[in-house]
């Protein structure tokens, strides 16, 4: 089947630093790269990278060609994705010695996305179909009611955290991914568990600590554990994690399954400096041994 990927597309500029800037603080970096990024590119290369096939849904600027040859080259469809008179959205990432991150993003072109492109680009789409999106772009609740409309399974990765776009999505969503920090937030707000809600599924990445997985249907609760690996680079390890596990369910995995293989691809995208440039294959994943 296809996976319909509502997401941003960034050029991510990276810092490595001694550690992470206080407020008022200027500190001297060690190295600059740039790399391809955004959570909706990270996500679709790693979708792609696991042998999915992706439709990305989002723009791009007049500078942002380079990002579109990348993300060809990764395997990601790219019929939908558009040019605009915006400037790409950009991200200044500060790493740290202990692979800890620190970003500032302009969100640019990401967040200029028109009605009538999503509306032509999810008139392809067929039940059975996967439909993804993140908090880096408009139109995800717009999006997500089309999907639904056209029987596609909403998969929402609920950042970064916004209280009002979450809100618009909970009712409209299959699967909510979210991590501890933004799990936290949302129960805050809602003053209410996890368990609570009016989703399915909902999958909560722990970092060092593992994942969790929570099926609200039948009450059940499953951890897995982490993978210990030697951090080099924290930055689009979540956004892995979801690439390979809407794959994975797209693939036909059970949820389990797919978790664990998806854990295994974001512990070994953390053992690499970057982003979506240096997402795992799926070869590399199956062939990797921690």
């Amino acid at each position: 089947m296809t996976i319909w990927c509502l997401g941003s597309v960034n050029a991510d500029h990276f810092y490595k630093v001694p550690h992470l800037p206080g407020p008022g603080e200027t500190i001297a970096a060690r190295d600059y790269a740039r790399g391809l990024g955004g959570k909706g590119a990270n996500m679709a290369v790693a979708a792609a990278r696991a042998e999915a096939r992706v439709e990305l849904i989002g723009a791009i600027g007049p500078d942002g060609g380079w990002m579109r040859d990348r993300l060809a080259g990764y395997g990601v469809s790219l019929t939908h994705l558009a040019g605009s008179e915006t400037a790409s959205g950009h991200a200044l990432i500060a790493v740290d010695e202990a692979g800890e991150n620190q970003i500032t993003l302009f969100p640019g072109a990401n967040r200029g996305l028109e009605v009538s492109q999503v509306t032509a680009a999810l008139g392809q789409a067929v039940p059975g179909d996967l439909f993804l999106c993140q908090n880096e772009t408009n139109l995800q609740a717009e999006a997500a009611e089309l999907a639904r409309a056209k029987g596609l399974r909403v998969v929402y990765a609920a950042a970064p955290f916004e209280v009002t776009a979450v809100q618009a999505m909970l009712g409209l969503t299959d699967l909510l991914v979210l991590n501890a920090v933004e799990a936290a937030q949302l129960e805050a707000v809602l003053d209410q568990p996890l368990t609570a809600l009016p989703v399915q599924d909902i999958v909560v990445t722990l970092g060092a600590e593992g994942m969790r997985w929570i099926d609200t249907d039948s009450g059940k609760i499953k951890d897995f554990p982490p993978i210990p690996v030697r951090v080099t680079d924290t930055t689009g390890a979540g956004d892995t994690f979801t690439g390979y596990l809407v794959a994975g369910l797209d693939a036909g995995a059970e949820m389990a399954m797919a978790i664990t293989r998806a854990g295994k691809a974001a512990a070994l995208k953390v053992t690499r400096s970057g982003t979506a440039d240096v997402i795992p294959t799926l070869a590399e994943v199956e062939g990797w041994t921690p």
